[in-house]
């Protein structure tokens, strides 16, 4: 583990395929829980965020910093911010810092959770835009305003617990632009293109030391062909999104992937899972290293059993799936980063369960491959 003491604390850099801290290698070994945010401005529940970060012995945790809209929303609307919620968001880092825990921070969601994308759209269309899909998120000149302002409040946002601004802050590995991005209007994938292109160069313009990722699924795109294939099906290749293509934006530090075989695939033959899985991991490691020259970062995997497709054995083999292949990758130098699995709970969070859930208490076999992981890392 890092060392305790903060002037210690390095930022995480990227060199080449690698990230580094405090002088050496850094990977990741990290997990979502998204809700840490909206937990933490509730005085009933703000014991479980400090659980949460306490008891999974990662070191690296992928929240939310966004809430648009609705309950407990920290942007309650353009240009307005809730001092409370962004109190809460204040804590949670300083939480994560004090337990040694590295943070990914997410800006946005392209689905409706928590506000995202189709909450941008209601606030442009009740100020008068002529907006007439979703997807003008992407391109409305108004709605980038709104989005570059939030980008802005958070990033130069000076934490009430510790004193220090979140731009320099080492406690934040990461910041994520928005959380699974589509744009079906355009499959060219130019609207998409465009946006990250000016939001990445945005977020650099006010904090270039912190990295930077999408956070988009990883699908093939229009910009190599031949690699369509690799996709899980016919719609991937037109979402908007291009895999290569999206992490070739100046200011793009980091191949962000996930993998949700158990959505993407029509059946639940386990064999041709782990197959699919084995494949969508080798061909974007390679592609990281090769073509993009920059670490991969797993940033959400997971199964869900409560559809009765899966049940937890195959999620753990899912999960060793992902983790060797990363780790003989890494073992042999082709590439750094590292796999945040979706989702680790504590206890009392059950509600919250999407399906995705592991919890600490309930999964003891989980948690000891877990563990096993971070030894493989270290030997």
């Amino acid at each position: 583990m890092e060392d305790a003491h903060h002037h210690h604390w390095t930022m995480v850099e990227r060199r080449g395929t690698q990230l580094w801290a405090s002088g050496r290698p850094f990977i990741i070994h990290g997990f979502n829980t998204y809700w840490l945010m909206s937990f933490a401005a509730d005085q009933a529940t703000r014991l479980r965020v400090t659980a949460a970060i306490a008891e999974a012995g990662l070191n690296v945790c992928c929240t939310w910093a966004f809430s648009d809209g609705g309950y407990r929303a920290l942007q309650t609307a353009p240009f307005h911010y809730d001092e409370d919620v962004f109190r809460a968001l204040d804590f949670v880092v300083s939480e994560a810092r004090r337990h040694n825990m590295r943070l990914i921070l997410s800006l946005c969601n392209s689905w409706e959770d928590y506000g995202g994308k189709a909450q941008y759209v209601r606030w442009g269309k009740e100020a008068g835009l002529d907006l007439t899909s979703e997807d003008d998120f992407f391109s409305d000149p108004t709605i980038k305003s709104y989005y570059k302002a939030f980008v802005e409040a958070v990033v130069t946002r000076i934490n009430t617990v510790t004193n220090e601004t979140y731009k320099d802050d080492p406690t934040i590995l990461a910041w994520e632009l928005i959380n699974e991005p589509h744009c079906p209007s355009d499959p060219s994938g130019d609207t998409l293109q465009a946006w990250m292109e000016e939001m990445a160069s945005y977020v650099k313009s006010i904090d270039p030391v912190h990295l930077l990722e999408i956070g988009i699924e990883g699908f093939y795109g229009p910009s190599i062909p031949e690699l369509l294939p690799v996709n899980p099906d016919e719609y991937s290749g037109h979402a908007g999104t291009d895999f290569i293509r999206n992490h070739q934006a100046p200011g793009i530090d980091l191949a962000s992937i996930h993998v949700y075989s158990d959505i993407w695939l029509p059946h639940s033959i386990k064999e041709n899972h782990l197959q699919f899985v084995d494949k969508w991991m080798q061909q974007h490691i390679d592609d990281a290293a090769n073509l993009l020259g920059m670490p991969i970062v797993v940033g959400e995997f997971g199964v869900s059993v409560k559809d009765g497709k899966f049940g937890n054995e195959f999620r753990e083999d899912f999960m060793k799936t992902i983790y060797r292949i990363f780790l003989s990758s890494w073992k042999e130098g082709v590439i750094g980063g590292g796999c945040l699995l979706w989702q680790l709970f504590p206890e009392g969070a059950e509600h919250m369960d999407d399906g995705y859930a592991v919890i600490f208490a309930k999964s003891p076999s989980t948690l000891s491959l877990l563990a096993n992981h971070l030894r493989c890392l270290e030997c």
